[in-house]
């Protein structure tokens, strides 16, 4: 005998020495007996076997035997009995003459082997739960397995009520009655036959239900065991109508455990029996506990991935430009995709930055890894960028600024410092990245684009097939020291760009230039009549599969080129006497553009720069007007020199040209060129008075 786990005495399986073995006749006279049926039965050879005359065949009261080695089976005063005919018989041969071997051994009861199969059953549900539960990221996907596990063989029906803040990622209230607790009903199973339309479904609130002395363990994290229904039905204290809601019709038991983890109530777990015929016992109570321990963990670990998938989402939807984008230089719409299977958000980005003298700069971009940590550390990316952008520098010396800032980044990251911050409180860093920055112009209608890792751009001109635009690739950022070289390529008006991370031409495990090629034919089908958000989702649905493994950000934009008449230029030689008459070329320009109530602040602002440009950088000078939704004026000269805005001094003769031009216009900027640098200004097409200015 051994102990079982619940500390009750346990029949071991029968040994050869406790097996009773009896050779008779079809009289039944015994012809052999072993030692322990001498004993067991009373039985000697030469003798009839009283015990065992009623299980053969031929005997008075004998059993009929089928042709062959039959095997009979029986049960009599706590032994199980089976017997076998020696030898063989053909159809038709009379029984007599047979010989008879019975083996008897002490027969289970029926309470062992309720008790056996129980345990069976236990064993068989702690591993079930061992292997399914904790297996999804999803909270209604973690109670759904729930309930499937317990039904049937545990319940005839069993629900999960979760906590409505647990639904959405956040932590349920501790609450200390259960009066106060508002769950919703998540998921249901029942066995077949059961009859539960009454009960409440599935996605409905509970109703409240009083505070109890019977439910209050469940608010403590311990289990109700209701073995008799009628005391549930009283406890509750609600109306028969409302009953039904909670109570099952022909339950006659029920055990509620409470989904409980890291102190919090997330919600509860209640099976019921009906068709199965025994009432829950503290056993099973104990075992329901430890199999809803388990996914209690499993949700309280959804809902953590919940509530980060969703904060992580929500900021990089709150720092990605809105869907369509309308500038001067093209038309613009962006779509991201999050990864599927628990992988979750990601650190694909995209922008669309407009630049002066109406250029447009278009970006994409991809951070290392997933979560939280890589939609903060695309966020120090992108505002990197944008800072970098603000500057007008051409793509590949952006590149080469950015990359400088991720090996800063790294830095941090291994040793813990920053500048600004205390020893290991730094921002996550950006390990491994890569961008891609193109530059377009409207006027020249010429795109230069430079790479750091990132795949090239797809160019659809109008009446041909795309194409993938062959920049040189660069280095991942953070590789440092290698220097990133700029691609320029011409771009006919109307002209489709699309950018992309590689999760969309990688997405189906595929070789990366089968997905560029999927990716050249779903461009060619996005230019019939939908709108660029519809083309890029269109693209999306038709590239990923159902569930895809990486995020993926597309970026779609639809040129635009400015007209001759939008724009004029002059070339000035450096002679102060010519600044007069660049004042009249452009009030004659505005008056032709209809402009003149331009013309008085423009005049002052070409006037000021042409004279700057003449006396300190010397010539040729390059003076240009451009015309579309605002005015700009533009003023170039050789010099590499930045021009500095200053206050100047009551005693000063001078200082004050820049200080009056920004004053006098909506904005106003410099940047280099590969012949110096260009001074800009813009106003916009109101005039003065449409900002309220005198």
């Amino acid at each position: 005998m051994r102990e079982s786990e619940h500390g009750g005495p346990k029949s071991a399986p029968a040994s050869a020495s406790d097996i009773a073995a009896v050779v008779l006749d079809d009289e039944g006279v015994v012809l052999a007996c072993s030692e322990t049926a001498a004993t067991l039965l009373k039985c000697s050879p030469g003798r009839p076997c009283a015990p065992l005359l009623a299980l053969l065949p031929g005997a008075p009261g004998g059993r009929a035997v089928t042709t062959g080695g039959g095997v009979q089976g029986g049960r009599k005063a706590g032994l199980a009995f089976r017997v076998v005919r020696l030898g063989t018989r053909a159809p038709g041969e009379p029984v007599s003459g047979a010989r008879w071997l019975v083996l008897a051994e002490p027969a289970e009861t029926l309470a062992e082997s309720a008790e056996r199969d129980a345990e069976r059953r236990q064993a068989g549900l702690s591993q079930a739960a061992a292997a399914t539960i904790g297996t999804s990221l999803d909270v209604t996907g973690t109670a759904e397995i729930l309930v499937d596990l317990l039904v049937p063989d545990f319940a005839d029906l069993a629900t999960v009520d979760l906590a409505e803040p647990v639904l959405v990622g956040d932590e349920p209230p501790r609450l200390d009655a259960s009066g106060d607790v508002r769950l919703r009903r998540t998921a249901a199973a029942q066995s077949p036959g059961i009859s539960a339309e009454e009960l409440l479904p599935v996605g409905e609130a509970l109703p409240p239900v009083p505070d109890s002395e019977l439910m209050r363990p469940l608010m403590e994290g311990r289990p109700v065991l209701v073995p008799d229904v009628s005391v549930l039905r009283a406890a509750l204290g609600v109306d028969p109508e409302s009953l039904l809601l909670f109570v099952p019709r022909g339950a006659h038991s029920s055990v509620a455990v409470p989904l409980y983890a890291r102190g919090l109530v997330l919600g509860c777990v209640t099976v019921w029996r009906s068709q199965l015929p025994s009432a829950y016992s503290e056993e099973d109570a104990d075992l329901l506990l430890d199999v809803v321990s388990r996914a209690a963990l499993g949700v309280d670990n959804a809902r953590r991935y919940a509530k980060e998938h969703r904060s992580a989402l929500a900021l990089q939807r709150s720092l990605l430009p809105h869907s369509a984008l309308n500038t001067p230089a093209a038309d613009a719409a962006g779509v991201y995709q999050p990864a599927a299977g628990g992988v979750g958000v990601g650190g694909d980005w995209f922008d669309v930055i407009p630049l002066s003298s109406l250029r447009v700069a278009f970006v994409v971009g991809d951070v290392v890894g997933h979560g939280l940590d890589a939609t903060a550390a695309m966020a120090r990316l992108r505002t990197a960028v944008q800072a970098l952008a603000d500057l007008d520098l051409d793509p590949g010396e952006l590149l080469t600024h950015l990359d400088d800032l991720v090996l800063g980044f790294s830095d941090e990251e291994t040793t813990g410092e920053s500048r600004f911050e205390p020893v290991g409180r730094s921002e996550p860093a950006v390990l491994g990245a890569t961008c891609l920055y193109a530059v377009y112009d409207p006027v020249t209608k010429v795109c230069a684009a430079a790479t750091a890792g990132h795949p090239p751009l797809a160019l659809l001109s109008p009446g041909e097939e795309p194409s993938f635009v062959p920049i040189v690739p660069g280095p991942p950022l953070g590789v440092g020291g290698v220097p990133f070289e700029v691609t320029e390529f011409g771009v006919p008006p109307g002209s489709l760009l699309a950018f992309f991370t590689d999760g969309l031409v990688g997405s189906r495990g595929d070789d990366i230039e089968e997905g560029m090629e999927r990716l050249r034919t779903g461009l060619a089908g996005a230019d019939s009549g939908r709108t660029l958000e519809e083309a890029g989702q269109r693209i999306l649905d038709g590239m990923l599969p159902q569930a895809p493994a990486d995020d993926v950000a597309l970026l779609l934009a639809r040129t635009r080129a400015l007209s001759s008449d939008q724009v004029a230029e002059w070339q000035l030689e450096a002679d102060l006497s010519l600044v007069a008459h660049a004042r009249e070329l452009v009030v004659g320009q505005l008056s032709a553009w209809e402009l003149d109530e331009l013309g008085f602040v423009t005049e002052l602002v070409a006037s000021e720069l042409v004279t700057n440009a003449i006396r300190y950088a010397g010539g040729p000078v390059g003076l240009r007007l451009i015309r579309d939704r605002v005015l700009v004026c533009e003023v170039s000269d050789p010099s590499s020199t930045r021009p500095r805005l200053r206050r100047a001094r009551e005693t000063d003769e001078g200082g004050r040209g820049l200080f009056l031009v920004a004053q006098l216009t909506d904005r106003w900027g410099s940047r280099f060129t590969g012949t110096g640098k260009t001074i800009w200004t813009e106003q916009s097409m109101g005039g003065p008075s449409a900002r309220g200015e005198v």
